[in-house]
């Protein structure tokens, strides 16, 4: 099969076996992408010194299996820097990515709409509107995009939004979240400079992504936690 030079980013790095660990990267042609490279001391591990997060790649990879082999690892740019919840931010998207999309399943889309938001957290735009269109996309490049089509048609002012079939109206006794209609018709507009529209946006997308992350927590939401 032939290399591919392309641009990537790195999403994680863990350690495999002596002097070697495993990085998983974002790419644009190619998706997510795991592969071994060398650490520590060795004379390929100028390598690590490039595994860094939220820094511009270009990268290439041999070998058939998933777990490629690097290739080729260079910079493609400076290195955007992020701190305090910017860079928390970065790491939850990083998160996503590694456990939800499959391996090597191109998707050039999400490479692009990740790069815009590593670049808008680095000049510390608003956070939460980034991290929502990030997720938002992220749910339709899936094929778990939200329908918005019943709220034009529900009687009730409060909905549920159930994993398996979408947003429902409102049932007396049922303990599942509710929410407000007119707040999802906003975010189904796109208008969501409104607090509570961005505050019901949030909570939405928390117990979506729960619900796909079958209950786990994310580090990255720990982080979080810690801090506040």
């Amino acid at each position: 099969m032939q290399e591919i030079e392309q641009r990537a980013f790195l999403l994680h790095a863990r350690p495999y076996k002596e002097h070697q660990i495993i990085a998983e990267f974002i790419t644009e042609q190619q998706g997510k992408v795991s592969a071994i490279t060398y650490s520590g001391q060795s004379t390929k591990s100028n390598k690590k010194a490039l595994l860094q997060p939220f820094s511009p790649l270009i990268v290439s990879f041999k070998g058939k299996a998933n777990l490629k082999a690097i290739s080729l690892l260079e910079a493609a740019g400076k290195s955007w820097r992020l701190s305090g919840n910017y860079l928390y931010s970065g790491f939850y998207l990083n998160e996503l990515q590694s456990k939800l999309l499959d391996e090597l399943l191109p998707i050039p889309t999400i490479f692009k709409q990740y790069s815009v938001a590593i670049e808008e957290l680095a000049n510390q735009q608003s956070i939460e509107p980034i991290l929502r269109k990030f997720e938002r996309h992220l749910l339709d490049e899936l094929g778990y995009g939200f329908d918005f089509e019943p709220l034009f048609e529900c009687n009730t002012p409060y909905c549920h939004y159930l994993p398996d079939q979408g947003f429902v109206a409102e049932q007396q006794g049922w303990h599942a979240k509710r929410y407000n209609v007119e707040h999802l018709i906003s975010i189904a507009q796109n208008q969501t400079v409104e607090a509570d529209v961005m505050q019901t946006y949030k909570v939405l997308m928390r117990e979506v992504f729960h619900h796909l992350l079958d209950g786990k927590t994310l580090n990255s939401r720990k982080l979080f936690i810690k801090r506040d």
